[in-house]
């Protein structure tokens, strides 16, 4: 199986929570559901000024992740507050669950 990094602007990847969420050394990303074998990983290897997430993953499923087909949901923790807003609780993530979007036509 071939592995091909992909880098993808951690904004995006993140959405509402990109404020809140502490920096990643390395989590587990899984397909479709949690699993005891994950598919890949992701770290932010590129720097802390480059604000990308390189998800280590096989080269179809990087193709596919490229192009929109996935959904992103989060498995993480609280991890404390935010500088400047403390109401709002930091995010330390644990792993990211890739989940194919559905066509419109399944709906």
């Amino acid at each position: 199986m071939t592995y091909s990094p992909l880098a993808i602007k951690r904004r995006h990847v993140l959405g509402d929570i990109y404020d809140r969420c502490d920096h990643v050394e390395s989590i587990p990303v899984y397909l479709d559901e949690k699993s005891d074998e994950p598919l890949g990983f992701v770290d932010e290897s590129m720097g802390h000024f480059a604000d990308a997430f390189l998800f280590h993953l096989p080269e179809l499923v990087c193709k596919k992740l490229s192009t929109g087909h996935f959904d992103y949901i989060f498995d993480y923790e609280y991890a404390g507050r935010t500088a400047g807003n403390s109401s709002q609780k930091r995010i330390k993530l644990n792993g990211i669950l890739l989940v194919p979007k559905k066509n419109k036509k399944d709906e």
